[in-house]
């Protein structure tokens, strides 16, 4: 008796008749890869099936025995409030099983400001901890000896004096500088794409990565001096492609920084580390990591390395926080499971998961020990430990890393054509794609083309409440002060002026190492802001340009009934209806208001997008030059209920208590009702749909109108 296998004829014809006559399609993805029902071994046959983990080009792996020898590293991101309530936390999460410390700065440290600056008194403390001075860095690792501990800090635009005052700190703790280890992120090319906590123009910062790596490849072997970031470029709308595209792009000018600054590229290459961010598409995020490896092993070899360990791509991964929702929020576990899961699968060296109330506020403490339980779990009852990668030979994991590596690889040859990413940044080409991706990608989500379970999709009549962590502002920006006054007062005032003038002259003679010179001024007690300063007189401080992408939300909403309700709505109106979006405080991250802006102005209103990093007193002043019905404030780091108050009553008391404010983010909803009392008019949580919004407004305007004399 004899039989043959079945063809792929065979299967479709099958298949053809399952779904009652329709032939299966495939299914075209943001980063316009088609995704086929089926996958077979003739999807595979033209690629190399000889790799093997611990080889160039490292597409299964940067380590031969990958997790079967050593299981990645639990690094769970976090710092809030004061050093010594960070501290505290540290100290309980290592106990509790996490391997290596994750630093979170608060805005005003990550924007060179010291705690007691006119521009910041909102957001002290508020999405991280204050670091003033070497002091505030000795209490952060107080009883965690450094030189043991392996310790990563997210930090780009103060990353000189931040390096400085942990370099200071390791040694005020006995530590050698060259038994310091762990990673920097000093990425501020990405920055200036997305994530907007920059200081300096991009050019003299590329110096400052190029000294830092000097540095650093020096005197600290143990220490990698870059994490080169994707995460907040896939957290600002990028497509997976974009992302991995521009992060292997910003990597590629930072090499280029160093080799123009005389080092040799195996002196350095080997420090250098990358950040993915993971979201929920577990099979594309596992291959982008494998794509990842592949493509920087290209990138390397063509620059001249010979060491395989300048080839390697080594990575952090974090899990997505776009992808948490506040509603339904304890769905967001399975959400981080599934990305942990992800990202193990595609081979990170090391992952924080993030916790289930992101969406809402800081984590608490029972929602940081789920996350970090999470991978607990993933090491110690799942195998996945147990098989070095055993996503490999998957006939459709196999052809997303092939077609991931071409998309981005194209990108990356954009990007090369315009002369490298710091000229495709001053551009603005990467921004404006990643704007157009997020745009898009809201609009899904509005239409339910993605359905997001609990936000678009079955949905809770009522949603739980959640204990969420609160900070207390003013006492941590009452302390930050107090102590920031002691240490002023008690410093040789004469060595530590002499410290910072040294680094200016530096500045602008294009002369010494910066960061080396920075170590001098934190050892004799320069603020974070002192150092910053000293070094903005000569850089001055970048100032981005705001501006609006047009006709993308538009486009996919073209025909959709609801949104040509809505624009008759507005067409009907006597003068449209003049909304001005701003983001308030030292709070960068300006997906969301860029959002609200293109999707509000395509359907009719009248848009103006404030500058990044207003004070309340400036959007009062814009807002009533403008003339505008509505602000509506975007928050995203914890200081709202100071900083739009503020707006409120700056616009009573100049006699303009008829312009409305609203605000949107990430607030929680135990907060509401004491913004309302503030006055605010309505409030847009997470995963509110962009036209029930903007219904919601023009209803407040029409309101308003109607009640005017």
């Amino acid at each position: 008796m004899s039989s043959k296998n079945p063809t792929f004829s065979d299967w479709e014809d099958r298949a053809t008749a399952e779904a009652k006559g329709k032939v299966p399609e495939a299914r075209l993805t943001p980063e316009k890869i088609a995704i086929k029902p089926l996958y077979t071994a003739d999807d595979v046959s033209e690629m190399a099936h000889d790799e093997l983990p611990g080889f160039a080009p490292f597409t299964r792996g940067v380590r031969a025995t990958m997790y079967t020898g050593r299981p990645w590293t639990i690094r769970q991101y976090a710092g809030f409030s004061t050093a010594e309530e960070s501290n505290a936390f540290y100290k309980r999460n290592l106990a509790a099983g996490q391997k290596g410390l994750s630093v979170a700065f608060d805005l005003a440290t990550h924007r060179g400001y010291d705690s007691d600056h006119p521009r910041v008194p909102g957001d002290v403390g508020k999405a991280g901890v204050a670091i003033d001075t070497v002091e505030d860095m000795k209490i952060l690792f107080d009883g965690i000896p450094l030189k043991d501990m392996s310790v990563s800090m997210t930090m780009n635009g103060a990353v000189i004096p931040v390096l400085a005052m942990f370099i200071v700190a390791g040694e005020e703790q006995g530590a050698q500088i060259s038994e310091l280890s762990g990673t920097i992120q000093n990425d501020i090319l990405k920055e200036f794409m997305v994530r907007n906590t920059y200081i300096y123009p991009p050019e003299p910062s590329m110096r400052l990565i190029a000294d830092i790596i000097a540095y650093t490849a020096s005197e600290m072997p143990k220490f990698n001096s870059i994490s080169i970031s994707g995460y907040h470029i896939q957290e600002a709308g990028s497509t997976l492609a974009q992302e991995l595209a521009y992060t292997l792009a910003d990597g590629m000018e930072y090499v280029r920084a160093a080799m123009r600054s005389g080092l040799d590229i195996d002196a350095f290459a080997p420090r250098l580390s990358f950040f993915f961010c993971i979201g929920m598409n577990l099979f594309m995020e596992a291959a982008k990591l494998r794509a990842a490896r592949r493509l920087w092993s290209r990138i390397m070899t063509e620059f001249g390395a010979k060491s395989d360990k300048s080839k390697m791509l080594r990575t952090h991964c974090q899990t997505s926080g776009v992808s948490l929702t506040e509603q339904d929020p304890y769905n967001n576990i399975v959400r981080t499971t599934v990305e942990a899961l992800a990202a193990t699968l595609g081979g990170t060296q090391s992952l924080h998961t993030n916790a289930f109330d992101e969406a809402i506020a800081l984590p608490s403490e029972t929602s940081a020990r789920i996350a970090r339980n999470t991978q607990l779990i993933l090491q110690h009852e799942t195998g996945i430990t147990d098989v070095v990668d055993p996503l490999g030979g998957s006939y459709y994991v196999e052809a997303l890393t092939d077609q991931l590596a071409d998309e981005a690889w194209r990108l990356i040859e954009e990007v090369e054509a315009m002369g490298g990413m710091t000229k495709a940044v001053v551009d603005g080409l990467p921004k404006m794609r990643i704007e157009e991706a997020a745009a898009l990608r809201q609009a899904r989500v509005d239409k339910a083309e993605d359905v997001i379970v609990g936000v678009n999709r079955y949905r809770l009549e009522e949603q739980p409440e959640l204990d969420v962590l609160e900070i207390d502002n003013q006492a941590v920006l009452k302390s930050q002060i107090t102590r920031l006054a002691d240490v002023r007062r008690s410093r040789d005032e004469t060595a530590t002026q002499n410290t910072l003038a040294a680094l200016s002259d530096a500045a602008a003679s294009g002369q010494g190492n910066i960061l080396g010179l920075a170590v001098e001024a934190a050892r004799a007690r320069a603020s974070l802001g002192e150092i910053s300063d000293a070094l903005e007189t000569v850089f001055t401080r970048h100032k981005a340009s705001t501006r609006l992408i047009k006709g993308v939300y538009a486009d996919a909403y073209a025909g959709d009934p609801e949104y040509t309700v809505l624009q008759n709505r507005l067409s009907a109106m006597p003068a449209k209806p003049h909304i001005l979006v701003a983001k308030v405080g030292q709070d960068g991250h300006d997906r969301g208001a860029k959002v609200i802006a293109t999707a509000f102005a395509d359907m009719g209103f009248t848009v103006d997008l404030s500058d990044m990093f207003e004070t309340p007193e400036e959007i009062v002043e814009k807002a009533i030059a403008l003339k505008v019905d509505v602000v509506g404030v975007s928050s995203l780091a914890g200081g709202h209920k100071s900083l739009i108050p503020e707006i409120v009553d700056g616009l009573r008391a100049s006699g303009r208590a008829d312009i409305l404010v609203v605000a949107g983010g990430i607030i929680p909803e135990q907060d509401y009702e004491a913004l309302r009392d503030a006055g605010i008019a309505d409030i847009y949580g997470p995963g509110t749909n962009v036209i029930d919004a903007a219904n919601r407004i023009v209803g407040l305007v029409q309101g308003l109108r109607r009640n005017e004399p």
